[in-house]
């Protein structure tokens, strides 16, 4: 199933389309309306607080930054539930306060819960039972 993950500014306009709006942010973002139409706020899937200082006082890179957070999520993968769960309702819009959106967090969020959800319907077809793997044996082999 196809699943629409759409990455945005929180001060951009809002649109019908946006689907679920969710703030990914550990905080709110000043000059934010205070509900500016965000139906949940996500701050568990934010970096963590000393990775964030380090690439907001650029002592690492864009890439550097984006690679440990990608790991960083990898290690607690029950963080994406929350935006998994979303992702299966509808469409989603991840908001956050950051002016280049492809060098945020963003594009890693959505990534890996795209991985997560691909991962677990291919687990959902996969037969779990015996009998159901019998019915796939040819008749000889049973």
């Amino acid at each position: 199933m196809p699943y629409e993950i759409m990455c945005k500014r929180i001060y951009a306009p809002i649109k019908d389309h946006d689907g679920t709006r969710v703030l990914v942010d550990r905080l709110w973002p000043n000059g934010a309306a205070p509900l500016a139409s965000v139906e949940r706020v996500v701050p568990g899937d934010s970096p963590g607080s000393q990775l964030h200082r380090q690439y907001q006082q650029q002592e690492i890179s864009t890439t550097l930054f984006l690679e440990r957070y990608s790991r960083e999520l990898k290690a607690c993968p029950d963080k994406l539930l929350p935006l998994m769960r979303f992702a299966r309702a509808g469409r989603v819009t991840l908001l956050t306060a950051a002016r280049k959106i492809e060098d945020s967090h963003l594009p890693v969020i959505k990534e890996l819960a795209l991985s997560a959800l691909e991962e677990e319907d291919a687990s959902d077809r996969e037969f779990c039972s015996s009998p159901c793997l019998a019915h796939t044996l040819p008749t000889s082999q049973r």
